[in-house]
Protein backbone atom coordinates (compact mmCIF):
# COMPACT_ATOMS: atom_id res chain seq x y z
CA UNK A 1 0.00 0.00 0.00
CA UNK A 2 1.42 3.36 -0.81
CA UNK A 3 2.10 5.65 1.85
CA UNK A 4 -0.41 7.94 0.54
CA UNK A 5 -3.37 5.16 0.50
CA UNK A 6 -2.08 4.41 4.01
CA UNK A 7 -2.30 8.05 5.42
CA UNK A 8 -5.79 7.81 3.91
CA UNK A 9 -7.12 4.80 5.14
CA UNK A 10 -6.02 6.08 8.93
CA UNK A 11 -7.80 9.28 8.01
CA UNK A 12 -10.72 7.78 7.03
CA UNK A 13 -10.26 5.22 10.41
CA UNK A 14 -10.19 8.32 12.31
CA UNK A 15 -13.65 9.80 10.83
CA UNK A 16 -15.33 6.36 11.28
CA UNK A 17 -14.23 6.46 15.08
CA UNK A 18 -14.97 10.02 15.72
CA UNK A 19 -18.58 9.38 14.02
CA UNK A 20 -19.06 6.11 16.09
CA UNK A 21 -18.14 7.99 19.37
CA UNK A 22 -20.60 11.17 18.72
CA UNK A 23 -23.26 8.04 19.57
CA UNK A 24 -26.77 7.80 17.66
CA UNK A 25 -28.33 10.71 19.40
CA UNK A 26 -25.98 13.58 19.13
CA UNK A 27 -25.45 12.23 15.50
CA UNK A 28 -28.92 12.03 14.81
CA UNK A 29 -29.13 15.46 16.18
CA UNK A 30 -25.93 17.00 13.73
CA UNK A 31 -27.38 15.11 10.67
CA UNK A 32 -31.52 16.09 11.25
CA UNK A 33 -31.19 19.35 10.34
CA UNK A 34 -29.30 21.35 7.80
CA UNK A 35 -28.29 24.53 9.94
CA UNK A 36 -27.41 22.83 12.43
CA UNK A 37 -25.11 20.27 10.27
CA UNK A 38 -23.12 23.32 9.02
CA UNK A 39 -22.87 24.99 12.38
CA UNK A 40 -21.41 21.86 13.20
CA UNK A 41 -19.27 21.54 10.40
CA UNK A 42 -18.41 25.27 10.93
CA UNK A 43 -17.08 24.95 14.81
CA UNK A 44 -14.79 22.08 13.48
CA UNK A 45 -13.67 24.12 10.66
CA UNK A 46 -12.86 26.73 12.95
CA UNK A 47 -11.02 24.69 15.76
CA UNK A 48 -8.89 23.50 12.55
CA UNK A 49 -8.20 27.06 11.25
CA UNK A 50 -6.76 27.39 15.13
CA UNK A 51 -4.47 24.77 14.88
CA UNK A 52 -3.25 26.04 12.14
CA UNK A 53 -4.60 23.54 9.16
CA UNK A 54 -4.25 25.38 5.71
CA UNK A 55 -7.09 25.92 3.26
CA UNK A 56 -5.40 22.69 1.37
CA UNK A 57 -5.84 20.24 4.63
CA UNK A 58 -9.05 21.58 5.44
CA UNK A 59 -10.30 20.88 2.17
CA UNK A 60 -9.27 17.34 2.07
CA UNK A 61 -10.62 16.74 5.71
CA UNK A 62 -13.89 18.21 4.31
CA UNK A 63 -13.82 15.70 1.09
CA UNK A 64 -12.91 12.85 3.87
CA UNK A 65 -15.88 13.89 5.95
CA UNK A 66 -18.41 13.53 3.40
CA UNK A 67 -17.19 10.34 1.48
CA UNK A 68 -17.98 9.01 5.05
CA UNK A 69 -21.50 10.62 4.86
CA UNK A 70 -22.27 9.16 1.28
CA UNK A 71 -21.22 5.55 2.13
CA UNK A 72 -22.57 5.55 5.36
CA UNK A 73 -25.37 8.00 6.58
CA UNK A 74 -28.31 8.19 4.47
CA UNK A 75 -29.22 11.94 3.72
CA UNK A 76 -31.76 13.51 6.59
CA UNK A 77 -33.46 16.33 4.42
CA UNK A 78 -33.72 17.85 0.90
CA UNK A 79 -30.15 19.87 1.27
CA UNK A 80 -28.50 16.80 2.24
CA UNK A 81 -29.99 14.78 -0.34
CA UNK A 82 -28.63 17.23 -3.23
CA UNK A 83 -25.66 17.52 -1.87
CA UNK A 84 -25.06 13.51 -1.47
CA UNK A 85 -26.75 13.00 -5.43
CA UNK A 86 -23.89 15.38 -6.51
CA UNK A 87 -21.67 13.63 -4.67
CA UNK A 88 -22.75 10.51 -6.21
CA UNK A 89 -22.31 11.95 -9.68
CA UNK A 90 -19.11 13.55 -9.54
CA UNK A 91 -15.34 12.67 -10.33
CA UNK A 92 -12.61 12.90 -8.22
CA UNK A 93 -11.61 16.42 -9.35
CA UNK A 94 -15.53 17.70 -9.21
CA UNK A 95 -15.61 15.91 -5.39
CA UNK A 96 -12.24 18.18 -4.32
CA UNK A 97 -14.55 21.69 -6.30
CA UNK A 98 -17.47 20.61 -3.66
CA UNK A 99 -15.27 19.98 -0.91
CA UNK A 100 -14.17 23.31 -1.20
CA UNK A 101 -17.57 25.04 -1.64
CA UNK A 102 -19.19 22.93 1.10
CA UNK A 103 -15.92 24.39 3.20
CA UNK A 104 -16.27 27.91 1.84
CA UNK A 105 -20.21 27.48 2.99
CA UNK A 106 -19.83 26.60 6.49
CA UNK A 107 -16.04 29.09 7.07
Amino acid sequence: MSQMNEGTTKDMNKIEETADNLGTEKKEAILQNFDTFTDYLSQKVHVGKKLGLSEEQLTAATKKVASYLAKNEEPRNREEKVLHELWKVSSEEEKEVLSHLILKLVA
